[in-house]
């Protein structure tokens, strides 16, 4: 019995079921496998077609996180096995299930809540910013740090990241910078704050509640509950900061209206800034991959007027592309792997990216159909 996903049910009041699929794998912070993947997408579909069901609640187990991302070290290995050049079948499933899994859930016919609580970054995230109703908590840490390890903000990030208010969308693609509450609600990638201590009471509130089996009553009553928990959650402490609504001008003055190698220069530059989180954001851009921001940059550009279905085929390409190059092996291999932390690019520098090299990164590397063409 396959228990990296935990799937259980709320009877509530009105006699409607409430599912609830708990991420289950705690030692790793809840990292999404494939398998956890093709366990999840079937029960969100059984859930969707049982009118019995009001709604759903998407979790992780531990106290530490929701999720932190997909399994990079499994694609790593497989990346390796295959050799340069060649695309591994594991990374062929493990993109296109994942990104329908995201997909599903951003157009899910009931509400979803999605707990985000504590580490929340990169699949983790694409998770928490596709469901309808998304609590993050005082300790929630979010961030899409995939320049680190050679790869982009994907799973819709090119989607909702070019979404975010101003500049800053281009910005945290590119310096990985951490967000807490505060800046994930100003980002519009969460809608709730609450404390992770009331999670039990938040079940049993939706046991107790009267739900009527339409998406819409259902979605204003489940947001009046979350409500109330929020406020009750915001009178027992003070207001959280947000370093991004506190920087936001200052973002948007770095970030500019300009292309990415106008931009770099003043990224550098806030590796000396007086502000730690500004600085920690200059320096990780600069230690990253160089082809990491300038396809970040680039994807951001083209999504801009795509439909979500289309960001979703376009990211399949370009991470099937990442998975040929050199960047994303090497990244997950410096980091997570043999964690010497000295990656070798290549190429090493922004200024050697050049648009050739950004467009053979989406290259159609499937025959026929796109394997997300249904969507």
């Amino acid at each position: 019995m396959n228990d990296s996903i935990l799937f259980t049910t709320l009877t509530t009041a009105s006699g409607h079921l409430f599912g609830r699929a708990t991420l289950n794998a705690p030692a790793s912070l809840n990292a999404l496998t494939l398998e956890m993947i093709d366990l999840l997408g079937p029960q969100l579909d059984a859930w969707a077609a049982d009118p019995n069901v009001a709604g759903v609640m998407l979790d992780g187990a531990g106290e530490k996180g929701f999720c932190a991302g997909g399994d990079v070290v499994a694609q790593c290995h497989a990346i390796r096995r295959v050799g340069p050049g060649n695309v591994p079948p594991e990374a062929e499933a493990f993109f296109e299930r994942e990104y329908r899994l995201d997909c599903r859930i951003h157009t899910y016919p009931k509400p979803l809540l999605c707990w985000g609580h504590g580490i929340v970054m990169g699949g983790g995230v694409g998770l928490l910013a596709a469901a309808s109703h998304r609590v993050v908590t005082p300790r929630t840490k979010l961030a899409m740090p995939e320049i680190t390890i050679g790869l982009y903000p994907d799973v819709g990030g090119s989607w909702f990241m070019g979404r975010m208010p101003g500049r800053t969308g281009i910005f945290f693609a590119v310096t990985g910078a951490p967000m807490n509450a505060a800046d994930a609600r100003f980002a519009g990638l969460a809608d709730f704050t609450l404390r992770h201590e009331e999670h039990a009471a938040v079940l049993e509130a939706i046991a107790a509640s009267r739900w009527a089996g339409d998406r819409t009553p259902d979605a204003t009553q489940l947001s009046h509950l979350l409500e109330r928990y929020g406020n009750e959650a915001a009178l027992m402490q003070p207001p959280m900061p947000s370093p991004l609504r506190t920087h936001y001008d200052r973002i948007a003055a770095v970030m500019g209206h300009d292309e990415m190698a106008d931009i770099a220069p003043r990224l550098a530059a806030l590796t000396n800034d007086p502000d730690p989180w500004l600085a920690q954001a200059g320096t990780t851009f600069v230690k990253g991959s160089p082809t990491s921001a300038a396809i970040s940059f680039d994807l951001q550009q083209r999504a801009r007027h795509m439909s979500l279905a289309d960001v979703f085929r376009l990211e399949y390409q370009a991470s099937i592309g990442f998975c040929v190059h050199n960047d994303f092996a090497e990244g997950v291999r410096a980091l997570l792997v043999d964690k010497d932390k000295r990656p070798q690019w290549q190429p090493a520098t922004l200024g050697e990216v050049s648009r050739e090299f950004i467009e053979a990164h989406y290259v159609k590397r499937f025959e026929g159909a796109h394997p997300l063409a249904d969507l």
